[in-house]
């Protein structure tokens, strides 16, 4: 008997997704609750367990886009302890006793079965997005040999595309005529020997052997983010205000306190969980900054739901820290980090993304001085942090060297009056040039 895989519902507005890729080969056998499948939706790519044991039979490919509820395959329960290789079965049809299949020469003269297969141990101590795991086991790329340009050294997948395509550009050759050019000649009694320039390559450069221009289709969650960032500007009247904060203060507390924090709580205390805390602050105190506009009414939140912008392969992702003004900064912490994993992992779900009021962003991480953020709707402001850069600054008459901070507040102005946006962020920068007034709550 075969029971039916049917995509899932995995969140409210979600109409379909796209079958990023399977986790399973057709005809393999598979377990309850295993990954079967990514689905890729204008919000996240979720893995899709399977619902029963039994044996695989795909009937929707990869790259496919699928509505919620439609059928993507079956298991086979009836099969599903039968021996590997006794019978064949796809898409339902049985064909027991298979014959093996004919080996096939390859263009490089080697047939499937003569060439290494991919071990998935190779790539477990390298730290890898998904694609890029995926390409990387597939052209069998040694990536313990690359550098990753991802956050934290991860290797992406254009790390991977850049290394195939300079992997097979053949090395330039010095004919003998040069290397007898370039020997030097015997010297003449008492006169110095002559001097031999380095040989050159005549020829003209090679064109590069990868292709000029490749063309790859928008993913939803890069369409959906189109959309949304396209919607806010033609809908919000977006003003920045900007101002600097000296992180002194913050930066000498963490220094103090950084080895006992780790030890007692397990994670690294980092500013974003002062920013966060200064934020709900600073919420509290202008209520207006936490609310949007629904038609012809404003809609105030008496709870603080922060969003904190996490960067990925797909794009840009907001995770929501909920009820972010009842989190200690251990707790803050340690959801950042674990929202963050999933979001590179390609795990994160609609339910993380969802029911935020006020965003965070940082992109001092990447070396940003300054940007104005665009905001995350129907949010009415965003906060971006940017990169913390020692400068001269005068205080108490004296020029002295601190580490500053430049802020910026994206805000609609429909709702949100000038005044109430740069005291907002004047209290930002209170709250961080002065911690204590954070634990104080003053």
């Amino acid at each position: 008997m075969a029971t039916e895989i049917k995509v899932p519902s995995v969140g409210e507005s979600i109409t379909e997704g796209t079958i990023s890729r399977w986790l399973k080969k057709d005809g393999e056998q598979v377990q309850v609750e295993e990954p079967l499948f990514e689905l890729e939706t204008e919000k996240a790519t979720t893995e899709i367990p399977a619902p029963l044991s039994g044996i695989l039979l795909i009937t929707v490919p990869e790259g496919k886009t699928v509505a919620i509820g439609s059928v993507v395959g079956r298991i086979d329960e009836a099969n599903a302890s039968r021996p590997s290789g006794k019978s064949t079965e796809k898409h339902g049809v049985a064909r027991p006793n298979a014959q093996a299949p004919v080996r096939q020469e390859k263009a490089d003269g080697k047939s499937d079965s003569e060439k290494p297969a991919r071990k998935h141990a190779d790539y477990e101590d390298v730290r890898l997005s998904p694609a890029a795991r995926r390409l990387a086991e597939e052209e069998r790329v040694d990536v313990k040999q690359l550098t990753g340009t991802g956050p934290a050294g991860r290797i992406t997948k254009e790390d991977i595309l850049t290394h195939l395509a300079h992997r097979d550009k053949p090395a330039s050759k010095v004919t003998s005529g040069q290397i007898a050019a370039a020997t030097p000649k015997e010297a003449a009694p008492g006169m110095p020997p002559p001097v031999v320039a380095a040989p050159t390559e005549s020829k003209p450069a090679a064109p590069p052997s990868g292709p000029r221009e490749t063309r790859q289709r928008m993913t939803g969650i890069r369409q959906r983010i189109s959309e949304k960032l396209v919607a806010a500007q033609n809908t919000a009247a977006i003003l920045t205000t900007f101002n600097e904060a000296d992180l002194t203060s913050i930066v000498a507390l963490r220094n103090q306190f950084k080895e006992a924090f780790k030890d007692k709580h397990g994670v690294a205390v980092g500013f974003m969980s002062f920013f966060v805390k200064a934020a709900v602050e600073a919420l509290e105190t202008f209520p207006v900054v936490n609310a949007w506009i629904e038609g012809s009414d404003v809609l105030y939140h008496h709870y603080y739901n922060i969003g904190v912008a996490v960067s990925t392969d797909k794009g840009l992702m907001v995770p929501v820290l909920r009820d972010a003004d009842r989190m200690s900064f251990a707790e803050i912490e340690k959801r950042i980090a674990e929202l963050a994993q999933k979001a590179r992992d390609g795990k994160i779900t609609v339910e993380d993304l969802q029911g935020g009021t006020f965003t965070i962003t940082n992109g001092g991480i990447f070396g940003s001085l300054l940007s104005t953020p665009i905001l995350n709707p129907p949010q009415s402001a965003i906060l971006g942090m940017h990169a913390i850069q020692k400068r001269p600054v005068a205080i108490n008459d004296e020029v002295v060297i601190r580490p500053m901070m430049y802020l910026a507040l994206s805000y609609d102005h429909r709702l949100i009056d000038g005044r109430d946006a740069v005291l907002f962020v004047v209290r930002i920068k209170e709250c961080i040039e002065r911690p204590e007034r954070i634990f104080l709550e003053v």
